[in-house]
């Protein structure tokens, strides 16, 4: 294992390797593996990681699992979410019998709302600026601990986690992966340079949701606004922390639009049996759409969360 990247991330391998070991084992070990179907409609080997099946259908448990799970009893964990991340603390939290809080902005799926309140967490919508209406909630009790997705190291580390069962068994050319906040493709990247460097990393942004694509070129925080099916990637303002790690660690970074996401979706349900959400196949719509290169190609299905009017689109 090499570590040439260690001076540019804060991202530390000794605490992936303990995240591996300790997040919830429901979140542990998903599958892995090459379909032919797939192989075939693509037109080379696709290697799939599929996080969809855990209590919250999404690759999320892992990251706020494990920081959560580092935080002293009589913490009150507060985050903004449209859905999936908000999903992770409200499981996490509820693991530890902790309170959690989370701000969503308006017209978050339903479902994901539901799904975050069963989970025993206090829903809070907000039409504005969700983002400072949680930042004021906090300030308002020391026991109360604002966690943003793509700030703290933890939460990359654990989705980190992916990577250590991916590349114990395979050494993808290219790994295709799906950016929002920039947590995940971190995570990743940052196990994956140590590991296997020949391996190329190339991210996804929707092209709907430019801000982290602007942001990458421009190599500090862009704003934009966001306008995407892709709910998970919809960023308008990048956590300047996560866009520092990406900069060393990334080999490219694409952007892709809403409509090959559905056909990406219809893919994945009559290819490999599974339902995603828009922002879980934005590999898959990759791998059709874009000039992604390698022979042996691998991306990350990263939930299945998906609204109830989008499932008309895989007939």
């Amino acid at each position: 294992m090499t570590d040439d990247v260690a001076a540019g991330t804060d991202l530390s391998l000794e605490r992936i390797e303990l995240a591996a070991r300790v997040i919830d084992p429901v979140f542990r070990d998903t599958p892995q593996y090459i379909d032919e179907q797939l192989c075939a409609a693509l037109g080379r080997q696709v290697i799939v990681k599929v996080e969809t099946a855990n209590p919250i259908r999404s690759f999320k448990g892992r990251g706020t699992d494990y920081l959560i799970g580092q935080l002293e009893p009589g913490r009150h964990p507060v985050c903004v979410s449209t859905g999936n991340f908000g999903q992770g603390v409200a499981y996490a939290a509820r693991r530890r019998s902790l309170p959690a809080t989370v701000f969503t902005p308006t017209g978050t799926s339903p479902s994901k709302l539901d799904r975050i309140r069963a989970l025993g967490a206090e829903v809070i919508s907000i039409d504005s600026d969700p983002r400072a209406a949680a930042a004021e909630f906090v300030a308002h009790s020391p026991s109360r601990l604002l966690v943003k997705d793509g700030g703290d190291p933890r939460i990359a580390e654990g989705a980190a986690t992916i990577a250590v069962e991916l590349f114990s068994t395979y050494r993808p050319d290219t790994l295709v992966v799906p950016v929002g906040d920039g947590a995940l493709i971190t995570g990743i990247a940052r196990w994956a340079k140590a590991v296997a460097p020949t391996t190329r990393i190339i991210g996804i942004c929707a092209a709907g949701a430019p801000a982290m694509l602007h942001s990458w070129h421009a190599r500090t925080p862009r704003q934009a606004p966001a306008t995407t099916i892709a709910e998970g990637l919809a960023i308008t303002t990048p956590i300047p922390e996560s866009l520092n790690r990406m900069l060393p660690l990334i080999d490219d970074l694409l952007e892709i639009p809403d409509a090959p996401l559905l056909d990406a979706m219809r893919l994945a349900a009559r290819t490999l049996g599974l339902l995603l959400e828009p922002s879980g196949a934005v590999g898959l719509a990759a791998l059709t759409t874009l000039p992604i290169p390698g022979t042996t190609v691998a991306t990350i299905l990263t939930g299945s969360n998906l609204r109830t009017e989008h499932l008309h689109h895989l007939n």
